[in-house]
């Protein structure tokens, strides 16, 4: 493998001939790879040359480029134990609001658990280390994967419903919302161009989809606002919100809206390319 991809006159013009006869972007990126480029700094000189923010192409290469969730588009979808009425679809963010994933009893449960280990919601920085940030102030708490039997089913329920394995989520967090509290506009996937981007997907490889998942219904407020879509989705509880952005989809940005009345309550569940 060529230890350098230096962007060499007749490198330009192979990227730009062959983006020009209909390549996209991560199938010129793949081509280099399969010629032994690194991928990494194939993607900075597609990038580069084509003129493309680099999180267009984070996508790991190498990956298959194929679909890796499932998008449910039935009105009824299976999950496994549970059969989950999908009551919008949206085709950028890849978006599923799904009605039922959860039993209220179970939303109950899920609260009464996490409540007693509940601490300040913690965000990324740029180094891939977790930090207190103003943008997000809940509270909030992690079950490992398959830590509790409840944990453990719903994990199962929703590697069905999407079709991928439930090794390829991360642990399930619980937030906590108080009147005032939100968190602002933000991408769930990591941003190939931050320094620590490579400590965030050494396991699991890049998020590819989110599931966030309401545990109670807020008096006012609390939704989970998509900007450039111009929707937000009412948190009601035992409903949930699905999107995925493989490749690292720009119109995934979202919000979870600050609390007007009330308390909200999500449990939110991200799933990762490979094992997590």
């Amino acid at each position: 493998m060529k230890a350098q991809t230096a962007i060499t006159p007749e490198l330009r013009e192979w990227i730009l001939a062959t983006s020009r006869a209909g390549h996209a972007p991560q199938s010129v990126v793949e081509l280099m790879r399969s010629h032994g480029y690194d991928p990494q700094r194939s993607r900075a000189a597609v990038a580069e040359v084509l003129k493309l923010p680099p999180a267009t192409l984070l996508a790991d290469v190498g990956a298959p480029l194929e679909r890796r969730t499932k998008h449910p588009e039935a009105p009824l979808a299976k999950a496994g134990d549970r059969e989950v009425r999908v009551s919008m679809s949206l085709d950028k963010p890849a978006l599923r609001v799904l009605d039922g994933l959860l039993t209220g009893e179970e939303c109950d449960e899920l609260i009464a658990l996490a409540r007693p280990r509940l601490q300040r919601a913690l965000t990324v920085d740029a180094d891939g280390k977790h930090q207190v940030d103003r943008r997000r102030t809940s509270v909030g708490m992690f079950f490992m994967p398959g830590e509790l039997p409840l944990v453990a089913q719903l994990e199962q329920r929703i590697a069905t419903l999407f079709d991928i394995p439930a090794s390829h989520g991360e642990g399930l967090q619980i937030l906590h919302y108080q009147p005032g509290q939100e968190y602002t506009p933000h991408f769930d996937w990591f941003d190939p161009g931050q320094p620590g981007y490579s400590t965030l997907t050494a396991r699991g490889g890049q998020r590819i989809a989110s599931v966030v998942m309401y545990l109670n219904t807020p008096e006012a407020g609390g939704g989970t606002a998509f900007p450039t879509a111009g929707l937000t989705v009412t948190a009601l509880r035992g409903s949930a919100v699905y999107f995925a952005y493989e490749g690292g989809d720009a119109s995934s940005l979202h919000a979870g809206l600050p609390v007007l009345r009330g308390e909200k309550w999500i449990a939110t569940k991200w799933l990762r390319e490979r094992p997590y």
